[in-house]
């Protein structure tokens, strides 16, 4: 673990020298603090969501919509974490979300290098997941308040999503086909998910 300003932080599972504001496909799972079930339950491979968790696809949709480079490709929220595949097209290559399901994905270049910087990047990955993060949780708060829930509310302290996430940047039509097959067939895994169980504590 490194430190910044003197303070130590998290390692990122960003993909080194990538401009993850450059047109791709991506696919991302973010996961609930603790692995704990805010968002619904599976019985029976049927998943159902929780007033959470149609709080968090609300706001996934309206997330997407508002960011003209930014497209939902695929998504499925289990009850501890979400997979997606979102899509970024500059300007020139957006022509709507109905053309954009049926396109090959971009080949990456790899080469491309960062400027380094450790600020967030406007228009990026990081920048949509950091804003999504931030509207569920908000949201989430204010339905806490507005029920009077005996529930802690969310805050740094005690977070409704790990601090990080998990990204893949989609490299051929082949895999986006396997992801998206894995993305729909997950609540039919439930049972075998490795996201399933709170990890366990250390002594």
């Amino acid at each position: 673990m490194n430190k910044y300003k003197g303070k130590y932080r998290i390692e990122s599972n960003r993909l080194q020298n990538w401009d993850y504001s450059s047109s791709g496909y991506y696919f991302l799972t973010l996961v609930s603090q603790n692995r704990k079930n805010w968002f619904g339950e599976i019985e029976d491979e049927i998943l159902g969501h929780s007033i959470f968790g149609d709080i968090v696809k609300r706001e996934l949709e309206i997330s997407t919509k508002i960011r003209q480079e930014l497209f939902l490709d695929e998504y499925i929220l289990m009850p501890n974490h979400l997979h997606l595949i979102v899509v970024i097209k500059s300007p020139v290559e957006t022509h709507g979300h109905a053309s954009l399901r049926n396109q090959r994905p971009p080949k990456p270049n790899l080469k491309i290098k960062t400027t380094g910087n450790l600020h967030r990047k406007p228009k990026s990955i990081s920048s949509f997941v950091a804003g999504f993060k931030s509207s569920t949780t908000n949201k989430i708060d204010d339905y806490i308040d507005e029920q009077h829930l005996n529930i802690e509310k969310f805050n740094r302290n005690n977070r409704l999503w790990q601090p990080n996430y998990h990204d893949r940047i989609i490299r051929n039509e082949n895999e986006l086909f396997k992801i998206r097959q894995y993305i729909q067939n997950n609540p039919n895994n439930w049972q075998n998910d490795n996201l399933r169980f709170a990890p366990k504590l250390k002594k």
